[in-house]
C-alpha cells in the first residue's frame, strides 16, 4: 500500500470508527453470531493475488461488525470497563503507524522517555510517592508473573544465576486469596512454584483476605520446612471488587520478609480520586503494584502499568545485554528491555500520554465519580426492591445482585439467575456477566463504559426487573 492509498483508506477507516462510536448505542450489545458463522463467510485459503482494499473494508462492515460484542456500548455492563477514549485510539494508531520499536534507548529515544514521563504522571495521579518507578507491560497477567519471578529470585538469593529453582533445597510458597484473579494462580504456576505450593488464604465476610489467616498459613509452612516467598493482595477483586486490607497484609509480609505484590488492575484507576485512596492504605509498604489504564481509566487496550519500589531487583532478573544492543548511552538511560519479559516493545506510552493530555486529570476524575455515583444509585434501588438483593459491598463501580423469589433455592435459584441474565444478553438491550459467589450464581453489573450515563443504568435496572419477574422458567 502506498502512502497515498493509506491516506485515502485511512480517512475512510477513521470515518467508520467515528460513526461507530457516535451510533454504537443503536446496535445490539451482544453479537448474535453462532460458532463458525464468521469462518464460513471467509475463504479457506489466502488470496494468491492482492485484493482491493475496498473489498477488505466491505468485509469489515459485513463480516466483522456483525460478529462483535460492543464493549463501547453505553449498556455494556459486563466484565470491566475497557473501550478506549478516542484520544487514546489516536495514540495507538500513531504508535503503529510510526513503526518504531523499543529495543534500547537509542533505538527510539522518544519511546523510552515518553514512557518515563507518562508513567510518572500516572504515579502522581494515583498518589504514589516518588519512591516508585513504572514500566508499561501488556496486561496485569504479565505484570503479576514478573512480580512473582522477582519475588522468587529475591527469596532464593537470585538462584537463576546458579541452578535455578530446581536446585533449591526447599520449596517456596505463594499466598493468594480465593477471590484473586485467575491470572495470579497462573503466574504462580508459570513462575515454577507449583500448584501444591499456592496457598489460598481464607477471606472474611466481605470477601477480603484475612491478615491473621495469612500469618497462620506462613507459620504453618515454616514449621513444615517450606519457604514463604510472596503474597498477592487484591484491591478490587474480579467477582465483587472486594478490597484486601493492604496495610494489615503489608505488616505480615514485612515482618516475615515476603514480597508483597498488589493487584489493582481495574480499581487502581480509582486512585486518581483522593477520596478513594484509603482503599489501598498501606500501598507504600508493598514491593510492586499493577494497575491497568486500559480498563476504567480509558486507555485503549493494551496498557498495564507495573510500579516497583526497587527496580534493581527487576533489572537484575530481567536484564539482557547482547552486544548488538549495547550503546554508549546505556550508563545514563533506562533500557526498558530490562524491565520485563519481551526484548522489543511497542510505543504504548503514546496512548496513555495523549489520553492524559487531551482529557486532563479533572475530566478523568469527573467520569469516574459519575460511575461511582451510578453504582451507588443502582445498589440503593436494588436494596429497596425485594426480593432483589445486593450480595457484596459496593466499594467501586460493580454491583453484585441476585433476584431471590420466595421458595426458590439451590439449583433452581441458579437456573433462574442464569436464565434471566441470558435472556437480557440475548435481547441485545444490555449485557451483564454471571459469576459464582459462595457457590451460587449471581449477576455482576459493571458500570463504567465511556458513554454510560444514569439513563442507561436506569434502563438496565428496568430491564432486569421486567425479565426476572417472569415466573414461567423459575426452577426450570
Amino acid at each position: 500500500m502506498t502512502p497515498d492509498e493509506f491516506r485515502r483508506y485511512g480517512h475512510q477507516l477513521i470515518d467508520r470508527i467515528a460513526d461507530y462510536r457516535a451510533r454504537v448505542a443503536e446496535r445490539p450489545v451482544l453479537a448474535s453470531t453462532r460458532p463458525g458463522d464468521i469462518k464460513r463467510q471467509l475463504p479457506a485459503s489466502p488470496p494468491a493475488q492482492g485484493e482491493s482494499f475496498d473489498v477488505v473494508l466491505k468485509d469489515l462492515d459485513e463480516v466483522v461488525m456483525p460478529g462483535l460484542s460492543h464493549w463501547a456500548h453505553p449498556r455494556f455492563f459486563g466484565y470491566f470497563p475497557c473501550n478506549g477514549d478516542l484520544s487514546s485510539v489516536l495514540g495507538d494508531l500513531a504508535s503503529t503507524g510510526l513503526g518504531t520499536l523499543g529495543l534500547a534507548w537509542q533505538s527510539s529515544p522518544a519511546l523510552t522517555e515518553i514512557e518515563e514521563v507518562a508513567t510518572d504522571w500516572l504515579r502522581q495521579m494515583v498518589g504514589l510517592s516518588g519512591a516508585w518507578q513504572g514500566v508499561i507491560q501488556d496486561t496485569a497477567s504479565v505484570s503479576t508473573l514478573v512480580a512473582l519471578i522477582c519475588a522468587r529470585e529475591r527469596t532464593t538469593g537470585f538462584s537463576l544465576g546458579r541452578g535455578g529453582l530446581q536446585a533449591e533445597p526447599r520449596p517456596l510458597a505463594v499466598y493468594v486469596s480465593a477471590h484473586s484473579h485467575s491470572s495470579v494462580e497462573k503466574a504462580a504456576l508459570l513462575a515454577g512454584f507449583g500448584r501444591a505450593h499456592v496457598r489460598i488464604v481464607p477471606h472474611d465476610a466481605v470477601y477480603a483476605m484475612r491478615a491473621d489467616a495469612l500469618a497462620a498459613a506462613i507459620a504453618a509452612d515454616r514449621a513444615a520446612g517450606i519457604v514463604p516467598c510472596a503474597v498477592v493482595a487484591t484491591v478490587g477483586t474480579t467477582s465483587t471488587t472486594a478490597i484486601d486490607p493492604v496495610d494489615a497484609i503489608a505488616e505480615v509480609a514485612g515482618r516475615e520478609g515476603l514480597w508483597l505484590h498488589v493487584d489493582s488492575a481495574m480499581a487502581g484507576s480509582a486512585m486518581i480520586l483522593p477520596e478513594c485512596r484509603d482503599l489501598w492504605r498501606g500501598i507504600e509498604r508493598a514491593d510492586s503494584v499493577v494497575l491497568n489504564p486500559h480498563k476504567w481509566l480509558g486507555v485503549s487496550f493494551d496498557c498495564s502499568v507495573y510500579f516497583v519500589r526497587e527496580p534493581s531487583h527487576l533489572i537484575r532478573v530481567m536484564s539482557t545485554n547482547p552486544s548488538y544492543l549495547q550503546t554508549a548511552a546505556d550508563a545514563v538511560v533506562k533500557n526498558f528491555r530490562d524491565w520485563g519479559i519481551p526484548l522489543g516493545r511497542r510505543f504504548r506510552a503514546l496512548k496513555l500520554w495523549w489520553l492524559i493530555r487531551e482529557q486532563g486529570v479533572e475530566a478523568l476524575q469527573a467520569r469516574l465519580r459519575r460511575d461511582l455515583a451510578n453504582a451507588q444509585w443502582l445498589a440503593g434501588e436494588v436494596r429497596r426492591t425485594p426480593p432483589w438483593r445486593v450480595l457484596a459491598p459496593v466499594s467501586l463501580q460493580t454491583v453484585c445482585v441476585r433476584h431471590e423469589p420466595a421458595g426458590l433455592e439451590g439449583g433452581a435459584l441458579d437456573r433462574h439467575t442464569l436464565g434471566w441474565v441470558e435472556r437480557i444478553n440475548a435481547s441485545g438491550a444490555a449485557y451483564l456477566t454471571p459469576a459464582l459467589l459462595d457457590g451460587r450464581w449471581m449477576a455482576r453489573v459493571s458500570i463504567g463504559t465511556l458513554q454510560t450515563e444514569r439513563a442507561d443504568v436506569e434502563a438496565a435496572w428496568a430491564l432486569m426487573r421486567e425479565t426476572a419477574k417472569d415466573p414461567t422458567t423459575w426452577g426450570s
